[in-house]
């Protein structure tokens, strides 16, 4: 058992009510802009992610857009007869057209396919009239297929030239030539203005949206302020009216206290002085009548007198809980039930948290005494920094919660209720033939 130490009754320890009050609603509001902020982080990622990819497909659409109209108004026009057959006046033209293309640097590289993987034309003269593999996908674009689009390094063996380029936007369309025979046009831009694109593109809606949903959390702040302050309030009030019940309580046990020490326990030690004189000097025949309900008499006495003392609620400011705590085990030993205490050396509460956990024990121990039939009853303090913490545990018979409860354990049950009132809980473990547990435990001021 730990050293027993006085309650330290600091009257700061109990504070400002209402700066208490005014702290609790600033921690609540900060608690729901922080978690406002987490969640306008957790919808703005992906978000952004999908603004990037929506401003990705649009610069794509628009780059394919604009590839499908050179390759139809300028370069489809000059697929002649003569350019199939690589005649460099021909070629000559069609290299002129695209210039103007080709040295703003958005276009890196063009070439115009037939349907047989011959090329027809490239602004890279070594690759003009060489064949290759065409891939799956330009049977269907050559057919009429929908246009393709794409970033990446290009690989294919038609590119061994462009590879140092990069990652480029490859788009390819379809045409026809001037005979009207299909072609496949294939340019290829540059990714880094295509991304410069994409970027600005991002940056315009991105800051749009995440205003809208700024605007939106500080548009809730008002409200969640004012829900606090009611709620604060309203506990407040629950408090309020806890601690007058308390204290009214505390009241009615020393007024019922006072009238039983005053007036009936001293009416009855007087009658009991009466049956001692009339034992004494009474009739002989009587003597044992009077010896008998003098007995009982001072018997009823004692049981008085114990109530009385239960009843008047100790002074903590003076005694301190440890003190009233190691008040109600002592009383145990004469009833051949051990007592196992652990409290810290130093404990931290105001006197309404202290009545209260004094009278969760006085009413476990009160049950462990009438009905557990205990031999072994412990009783632990623990205190840190955000709760306190009472456990009463005894090895007694134990009982079914699941059944309706006992007389004895009534009290607890409303004790449970009252603590819960504070924001504290109050938690009752038993089984049958393996004791009860008493778990009380309040949050510190």
């Amino acid at each position: 058992m730990s050293r027993p130490t006085t309650l330290a009754a600091d009257p700061s320890l109990l504070g400002d009510g209402r700066s208490t009050e005014r702290s609790e609603v600033r921690a609540e509001v900060t608690r729901f802009l922080l978690l406002g902020l987490l969640t306008l982080v957790a919808i703005s990622v992906p978000v952004a992610l999908w603004i990037r990819g929506q401003a990705e497909r649009h610069i794509l659409a628009s780059a394919t857009e604009h590839t499908q109209e050179l390759a139809d108004r300028t370069v489809a026009p000059l697929i002649t007869e003569q350019l199939r057959a690589g005649e460099p006046a021909a070629l000559r033209i069609l290299t002129r057209t695209l210039a103007p293309w080709l040295a703003e640097g958005y276009i890196v590289r063009v070439k115009v396919w037939d349907p047989n993987g011959r090329i027809i034309y490239s602004d890279l003269p070594s690759l003009i009239g060489r064949s290759f593999p065409l891939p799956r996908w330009s049977t269907d674009l050559l057919a009429g297929g929908a246009e393709r689009a794409s970033f990446g390094t290009q690989r294919e063996a038609d590119n061994e030239q462009d590879y140092a380029l990069g990652e480029l936007v490859e788009i390819n369309v379809r045409s026809a030539d001037a005979a009207g025979r299909p072609i496949m046009f294939e340019a290829y831009f540059d990714d880094e203005a295509v991304r410069e694109e994409q970027l600005a593109l991002t940056e315009e809606i991105t800051p749009v949206f995440a205003v809208s949903l700024l605007a939106l959390q500080l548009a809730q702040l008002l409200p969640a302020t004012r829900l606090a302050r009611r709620i604060q309030a309203d506990q407040a009030s629950r408090r309020r009216l806890l601690q007058h019940a308390i204290a009214a309580s505390d009241y009615e046990r020393r007024r019922i206290a006072r009238e039983l020490h005053d007036e009936v326990i001293q009416d009855l030690a007087g009658l009991s002085y009466a049956f001692a004189a009339e034992e004494t000097h009474g009739p002989p025949g009587e003597r044992p009548l009077f010896g008998r309900a003098r007995s009982i008499l001072q018997r009823n006495l004692g049981t008085l007198r114990g109530m009385t003392t239960e009843l008047y609620p100790p002074d903590f400011a003076l005694l301190g809980l440890t003190k009233a705590l190691l008040g109600l085990t002592a009383p145990l030993a004469g009833q051949e039930i051990e007592a196992i205490v652990s409290l810290p050396e130093r404990i931290e509460l105001d006197r309404d948290r202290a009545a209260m956990l004094y009278r969760v024990a006085r009413e476990a121990l009160a049950n462990t005494v009438k009905h557990a039939g205990a031999c072994v009853v412990e009783l632990a303090l623990v205190q840190n920094k955000d709760r306190t913490t009472l456990t009463v545990r005894d090895n007694g018979r134990g009982f079914d919660p699941d059944s309706p409860s006992p007389d004895g354990h009534l009290g607890l049950r409303i004790m449970r209720d009252t603590v819960r009132v504070v924001g504290g809980d109050l938690v009752i473990t038993s089984r049958m033939g393996e004791g009860t547990t008493v778990v009380a435990t309040l949050p510190r001021v």
